[in-house]
């Protein structure tokens, strides 16, 4: 009778203790958590108004002090040392502390886009990563941290989700964004230091889901929500609503840079979408307040978006404009890398299952812009130039320290057009650096194309294996 009197006694104070708590952490701040390397990382929670804490970084034993405002939110910048671990990080408030175990520094990394960021290394449902079960079964790394933003669609900003930190396994890979993970892994195989990738996407999402109405305010084609009346009907590409229910809860952890995966959802929009795109990623850099952190991005896969549109097929549909403008934005972002997809489209399929390639550009990316790494090619080639010499055009590029090659194969997707602006196929002789473009139906060539329609398979490629994008010459 006296044991059991005991267990009540305790389960009531544990309870009154749970009733009282004060503080609380947002879901950034959980076990097996990773912080920016070498930096003034932030860390933010709530507690009762006016209550101070004490947080203290067992990596050099200092304390901070800190003081909740009127609403009850506390945040603080603590500096981290080179990458190591696992540390663990004290919040103590006068009654109560907490203590955030298993705690790894090294480079954190967000992750968003849309449904080819979203799709997970086990795939969709009747649509398969390749080679992805095999990639799940060897994913165990203590040294890869992963959290993932569940989906969230609302007009009104939140601070914080249902989600942790969790370390790389099997369980935890299986669910995670495919092209972030091979990112990551390779980040963490060629650095030797640990890597936390923040996953936050929504398949079939738009640009502007992901942007605030200040952001927008400029583009008269955006409806801001007012109600959830506005966003009954596909959620994910209203502007403003992924910003406040999945990207605001994130802004300002301390990140190195972001990859980025979208645009599938505003290829019937694409002479926007430069445009926004500057605007977005500038934006972003703003509220993070950590200047011109590096921002890489996918170019869309090839895919017959035309099937979208049976009855009005018009040209602007291409989406080979949406790739020329994520090409554009790729010279006008600073800080920025674009990692050129034209080999894995599917013409029937815009989820390509190789998701390998995706990520280990994005990679190359990071490794070589942000991390200094010399030695390998990391940017497709691009069109230099054309030279016209009677009936024939030398096409030119930049990027082919090793030269360009199509494998031996024959390149049919050049098109040349002259005064009448009617394009015909062209002839190619692929030299060592350059293109050498002839149609007999083209006497004087004044404008040229590759590849620039809806699906079509990359036929230039680097001499590392990087695909040229999809471009023309002229602007008609």
């Amino acid at each position: 009778m006296k044991r059991l009197k005991y267990i009540i006694a305790i389960v009531m104070i544990l309870g009154m203790t749970q009733a009282n708590a004060k503080i609380k952490l947002p879901a950034l701040f959980s076990d097996d958590m990773m912080l920016q390397q070498q930096s003034n990382a932030p860390i933010w929670g709530w507690a009762d108004k006016n209550d101070k804490l004490t947080i203290t970084t067992s990596w050099d034993s200092k304390k901070y002090e800190v003081k909740a405002n009127n609403e009850g939110k506390w945040n603080l910048n603590v500096k981290t040392p080179a990458a190591g671990g696992p540390f663990t990080i004290e919040v103590k408030q006068a009654n109560e502390t907490i203590v955030i175990k298993n705690v790894l520094i090294g480079e954190v990394w967000l992750c968003s886009g849309q449904s080819n960021m979203e799709m997970p290394l086990s795939g969709f449902q009747g649509q398969p990563v390749k080679n992805g079960n095999e990639v799940i079964v060897r994913s165990t790394n203590a040294n890869i941290r992963l959290i993932t933003v569940p989906r969230a669609t609302v007009i009104e900003t939140k601070d914080d989700f249902e989600g942790k930190w969790e370390m790389a396994s099997p369980k935890s890979t299986s669910n995670f964004s495919a092209t972030a993970w091979y990112f990551g892994s390779l980040l963490q195989e060629v650095l030797n230091v640990p890597v936390g990738l923040i996953h936050v996407s929504y398949g079939g999402s738009s640009m502007e889901a992901w942007m605030n109405q200040e952001m927008l305010q400029d583009f008269t084609s955006a409806k801001i929500p007012t109600t959830k009346e506005d966003i009954a009907k596909d959620p994910n590409r209203v502007p403003t609503t992924l910003f406040n229910g999945m990207l605001s809860p994130i802004i300002g952890y301390g990140i190195k840079g972001c990859i980025w995966y979208q645009g599938e959802s505003n290829y019937e929009r694409a002479s926007e979408y430069s445009a926004l795109m500057q605007k977005m990623v500038s934006s972003w850099r703003g509220l993070w307040k950590q200047g011109d952190f590096p921002f890489y991005y996918a170019q869309i896969a090839p895919f017959n978006y035309a099937q979208f549109h049976p009855k009005d097929n018009l040209e602007k549909y291409n989406s080979a404009y949406l790739r020329e403008a994520q090409l554009k934005a790729s010279t006008r972002i600073p800080n920025s890398g674009i990692a050129v997809l034209m080999d894995i489209g599917e013409e029937n399929s815009i989820h390509p299952t190789d998701k390998e390639k995706g990520g280990n550009r994005l990679a190359f990316q990071a490794l070589a812009k942000t991390y200094g790494i010399e030695g390998f090619e990391y940017d497709s080639p691009v069109f230099k130039g054309m030279e016209v010499d009677g009936s024939s055009v030398t096409v030119s590029f930049d990027n082919v320290s090793n030269g360009i090659t199509a494998y031996d194969k024959e390149v049919t997707g050049f098109e040349l057009a002259g005064a009448d602006k009617v394009f015909y196929p062209a002839k190619a002789v692929v030299r060592r650096k350059s293109v050498v473009l002839t149609s007999d139906k083209v006497a004087k060539p004044v404008a040229v194309r590759y590849l620039f329609k809806d699906f079509a398979k990359a036929e230039l490629f680097s001499g590392g294996g990087l695909p040229v994008s999809s471009f023309r010459t002229d602007e008609w």
